[in-house]
């Protein structure tokens, strides 16, 4: 059974680029088959897969298929890297938000997307872009689970509180079998006080609602130098952060969806 999974925080720069990319590769050498959304108009996900000129691919990208009909059946848009299946995006989807407030059904417009594509895979993973705004929505109508991204430091946390307001409103109104995954901490120095304390502070208020994966991200410069020439940190021997990603997919198959 297809678990469909939104990569979601409002605040930029917490890695849920990052952690989709890596994650999606985890998963595909474990012998699952990944698809990705890119679904971010900064198209971070794109050129993270090693597509850097992302506005310049041939092949068509999520904002077309939001506006096409619904009908068609091709994947000729569907690109691949390192095992894993994506759909990439491009700068245009940034006027997507005004185009989709006027469409019929217009928070279910990915889940129907995405419907013909649950038979192939194991796992679709949507990267969000840092907004709440109708893509955001989109996502969350169109997935069974939330993975929430938090760097360990004051103010990334602090916008917990309506992020999960929302995805309850849209359990409660468009997605009634919406569930949260779990909290990832993300470029966690655990030489920091700050930040332990910031951890501390999460799972506390968490609590029993919301599961925080027990392994978290640790910070590494290693990771931006990958990104920068598209490369996965997953498959770099003896890195700490390959190892942390690897060891929340396997906790992530632990997750009864």
């Amino acid at each position: 059974m297809c678990r469909i999974i939104s990569i979601v925080n409002q605040k930029g720069g917490v890695g849920k680029t990052t952690t989709t990319i890596n994650l999606a590769v985890a998963l595909v050498n474990i012998g699952k088959r990944v698809l990705c959304v890119d679904l971010d108009p900064q198209a971070n996900l794109t050129m993270g897969f090693g597509y850097s000129n992302a506005d310049e691919i041939e092949t068509r990208k999520i904002e077309d298929l939001l506006v096409a009909p619904q009908t068609q059946e091709t994947t000729d848009y569907i690109l691949q890297a390192y095992g894993v299946d994506f759909i990439p995006a491009s700068i245009s989807l940034a006027g997507m938000d005004n185009h989709l407030m006027n469409r019929m059904c217009r928070e279910s417009i990915l889940e129907n997307v995405l419907k013909k594509h649950k038979l192939r895979y194991d796992f679709i993973l949507i990267d969000c872009l840092p907004s709440l705004g109708i893509l955001t929505i989109n996502a969350l109508t169109a997935c069974d689970e939330v993975i929430i991204p938090v760097q360990s430091q004051y103010y990334a946390a602090k916008g917990l509180t309506g992020l999960i307001d929302t995805i309850s409103m849209v359990k409660a109104n468009l997605n009634h079998e919406l569930a949260i995954a779990g909290i990832i901490f993300t470029m966690v120095d655990k030489r920091s006080k700050h930040q332990k304390e910031v951890v501390e502070v999460v799972t506390a208020y968490s609590g029993e609602k919301i599961k925080v994966f027990q392994n978290s991200i640790p910070q590494s410069v290693k990771v931006s130098d990958n990104q920068s020439k598209g490369v996965p940190i997953i498959g770099e021997k003896n890195n700490a952060v390959a190892k942390a990603y690897e060891a929340v997919a396997r906790e992530l198959l632990e997750v009864k969806s």
